[in-house]
């Protein structure tokens, strides 16, 4: 049986973490990347798919390409930051089915239905996008998540003869707390919840 998260480590993964776009000048490391994505392929997708495709920005140049399809207010974020990173869906994640998961023919249940591999890519691309933040703030660095970007251009840019779609971005390294703005309101629970 497992035992809850003392609170410091739920204030760092959620209660006082907060989305950052303003970072130190502390690098982030191929090595802190790969650190990130141990943690974030543990978390769980639907038949264990693993529809993500990260593109991790580290360079002036792959920021610049990034930052010109990106909306204005966004620029700025995307090339100060020590990385930024594209999430996309592959839409060709049920090709990988049989060695991901191998208990049964899960390719079976998405080949020839485009609606679904969409739904499905999208929805488990998202879901491993939060596991990166999650895992990134576990390893002391603090992310912020964007979509003000256009997908066309961010696919022609960086995606160029796959079958992967873009999906959000988001910056990457440690945080400038005094950049930040007073958190936003969160509702209670009755506002936005109910147990049938």
């Amino acid at each position: 049986m497992t035992t809850a998260l003392p609170d410091p480590a739920l204030d760092q993964l959620f209660r006082t973490a907060r989305s950052h776009y303003h970072y130190d000048a502390t690098p982030v490391t191929d090595a802190d990347l790969r650190a990130i994505w141990d943690l974030a392929k543990m978390g769980p997708t639907s038949a264990n798919m693993l529809p993500a495709r990260i593109v991790w920005c580290t360079t002036d140049d792959a920021k610049r390409r990034l930052a010109d399809c990106a909306s204005s207010g966004n620029v700025d974020k995307i090339l100060h930051a020590p990385v930024t990173a594209i999430v996309g869906t592959d839409l060709d994640f049920p090709d990988h089915l049989p060695t991901l998961f191998p208990p049964a023919d899960a390719r079976s249940w998405y080949v020839g239905n485009s609606a679904l591999i969409e739904t499905a890519g999208l929805r488990n691309s998202s879901l491993q996008a939060a596991y990166v933040i999650l895992a990134a703030r576990a390893l002391g660095f603090d992310t912020g998540p964007m979509s003000g970007f256009d997908n066309d251009k961010v696919d022609a840019a960086f995606f160029a003869g796959t079958n992967i779609r873009s999906n959000l971005i988001m910056s990457l390294g440690h945080g400038d707390p005094a950049a930040l703005h007073p958190r936003l309101p969160r509702p209670e629970f009755e506002a936005y919840n109910t147990v049938a």
